[in-house]
């Protein structure tokens, strides 16, 4: 509590948001929005599992042409996916 200099709302939340911990979670929660994002509609419906862990992302992909469209294409889409996210968020991807 100030007594000095009132404080924001607004600007207590932006301070608390841009804390690294909790903007990792916030861009991890965002994580299914922005792959759908960046691949579309059509893969992210052939999309059965997204999980992220130790900032590598596993993706399960129903479709095999899907997949190996995905392969090839993995290090643009985790690059999109952290400049999207605003931080280092994933560091490889591996499809299945």
């Amino acid at each position: 509590m100030r007594r000095t200099k009132t404080l924001l709302m607004g600007d207590l939340l932006d301070e608390f948001f841009k804390r690294p911990y909790i903007a990792a979670k916030v861009a991890e929660g965002k994580l299914p929005d922005t792959w759908r994002g960046i691949v579309g509609d059509y893969a992210a419906a052939e999309t059965t599992e997204l999980r992220l862990e130790r900032h590598i992302l596993f993706v399960r992909v129903r479709s095999s042409v899907l997949r190996s469209e995905l392969f090839f294409q993995r290090d643009a889409l985790r690059d999109e996916i952290n400049r999207r996210s605003g931080l280092r968020l994933i560091n490889s991807i591996i499809i299945r």
